[in-house]
C-alpha cells in the first residue's frame, strides 16, 4: 500500500491548480471541472494532488499539510511567492527551523524544507 493521492479543498478549483501546477511541475490526469482536478507529475512517478470544491474554512493550524523539499529554499520560496503564495505569520517555529509556512492563494499551509539544514 502507499499514498496515490493528497487531496485538499479549495474555494476556486481554477486557481489552485493554477497554483499547484506551476509550483509542483504537475499536469492535469484528466480534463478539470469546476469543482475537481487531479493533478499528477509532468514526468515520472509521484503522488497525486487533487482538488476538491470547498466552503470550509482553511484551518490556521492544520492537522495534515504537505511538505515541499529543497536543497534550494530562498530561492523555491521566492519562486512561490512570485507564483501567489503568501507568508504565514507562524508562531509556532522552533529555534532554527529547516522549514518556512507558506499558504497557496487559498489559503492552504504547506511548508518548504531545507534539505540540506543538517
Amino acid at each position: 500500500m502507499h499514498i496515490g493521492t493528497v487531496v485538499m479543498g479549495a474555494s476556486d478549483v481554477a486557481r489552485a491548480a493554477a497554483f499547484w501546477k506551476a509550483a509542483l511541475g504537475y499536469v492535469e490526469r484528466e480534463p478539470a471541472r469546476d469543482d475537481w482536478v487531479v493533478l499528477v507529475p509532468a514526468e515520472g512517478p509521484g503522488p497525486g494532488l487533487a482538488l476538491g470544491r470547498s466552503d470550509s474554512p482553511v484551518q490556521e493550524v492544520p492537522r495534515v499539510h504537505l511538505d515541499l523539499y529543497t536543497e534550494e529554499q530562498d530561492a523555491e520560496v521566492a519562486r512561490l511567492l512570485a507564483l501567489g503564495a503568501a507568508e504565514v505569520d507562524w508562531e509556532l517555529y522552533p529555534e532554527d527551523p529547516d522549514f518556512v509556512v507558506l499558504a497557496d492563494p487559498e489559503g492552504n499551509r504547506f511548508c518548504v524544507i531545507d534539505t540540506t539544514h543538517g
